[in-house]
């Protein structure tokens, strides 16, 4: 009997949870919270337009940990001593 309901258990946990997707693209991603499970929309340029968002809510925003930074490229040798 302890084993049904555990494995129950495990395959209601199991299909309730959602992938979560941290977009490259943008430096920002809001958390929300809910009694279903929560969710991570990375989708925001910055944490005052996340936080306009996240207001009232059950939720956070947080930078991304996967944000591809641009590239520079160094002009005309700087930082080379001859």
């Amino acid at each position: 009997m302890a084993r049904t309901i555990l494995a129950i258990a495990t395959m209601l946990a199991a299909s309730s949870a959602e992938a979560q997707r941290y977009d490259p693209s943008f430096p920002v991603c809001l958390q929300t919270y809910g009694m279903g499970g929560g969710n991570i929309d990375c989708s925001f340029t910055s944490l005052p337009q996340c936080n306009a968002s996240a207001s009232g809510r059950a939720a956070q925003c947080l930078t991304n940990p996967f944000f591809a930074h641009p590239t520079r490229k160094q002009v005309g040798g700087m930082g080379r001593n001859r």
